[in-house]
């Protein structure tokens, strides 16, 4: 089974010669590069990225634009020392945006399925915001490598109101018509607000400091009572 933690203490990130420290905890923010500030979207992952530094915690985005940025920007704004690191992986397009300026630590990709692949050997949970097809994608991909056991379980947290449908068509169609498991959802987890996105996150940073980066995740212990 892969970890999602770096195996080597010294990748290199970029030229600064960035260390990956496996105790770390780092949190993943995927969301739209076309989300702009002032949005409400864009606030509140301005807060949650805040939060986030606040509780002595590495945040890993795109490295790009809007949502991207707020995450990138938020934490550099709620952090308390120089301890902790805003992250930025950024894909190479031909018609996008280059990295936004909130970012300790960047590195450039031309293919997405690499980049992918180092979010998930760097993150130790997943934050999904709002998005279109970029951030469907790393859901989705996020998503399978659990079910088939590539990756140790982590919690993935949906955060916004859209994703909601999606769960209701996930269970009406795949997940009725035994097209997956109902094991297959338990790394799923909704969340409408920051505060309840950082309770689960909070949870799992405290088992990652009680029981080290090698253990799988209790999905149970990380659902938010309504």
């Amino acid at each position: 089974m892969i970890s999602y933690y770096m195996n080597h203490k010294n990748q290199n990130m970029n030229n600064k010669q960035f260390h990956i420290d496996e105790d770390h905890f780092r949190v993943a923010i995927f969301g739209s590069a076309r989300i702009k500030q002032n949005d409400p979207r864009y606030n509140q992952i301005h807060s949650l990225a805040k939060m986030i530094a606040a509780h002595n915690m590495d945040v890993i985005t795109g490295g790009g634009p809007g949502l991207m940025e707020a995450a990138n920007k938020g934490h550099k704004e709620g952090r308390k020392n120089d301890e902790v690191h805003s992250v930025g992986l950024n894909i190479v397009l031909p018609e996008e945006q280059g990295s936004n300026p909130h970012l300790d630590i960047e590195k450039d990709f031309e293919r997405f399925s690499g980049r992918l692949d180092t979010f998930m050997k760097i993150s130790n949970v997943v934050v999904v915001a709002p998005g279109g097809i970029g951030t469907i994608l790393e859901l989705m991909y996020t998503w399978q490598l659990e079910q088939v056991e590539h990756t140790c379980n982590s919690p993935i947290i949906l955060l916004g109101k859209m994703w909601r449908p999606f769960i209701e068509w996930i269970e009406a169609w795949p997940l009725k018509n035994k097209l997956m498991s109902k094991s297959d959802m338990r790394p799923i987890f909704l969340a409408d607000h920051c505060r309840e996105a950082m309770k689960i996150i909070k949870k799992a940073k405290r088992d990652f400091e009680e029981r080290g980066p090698d253990f799988c995740w209790n999905y149970t212990k990380y659902k938010i009572e309504n």
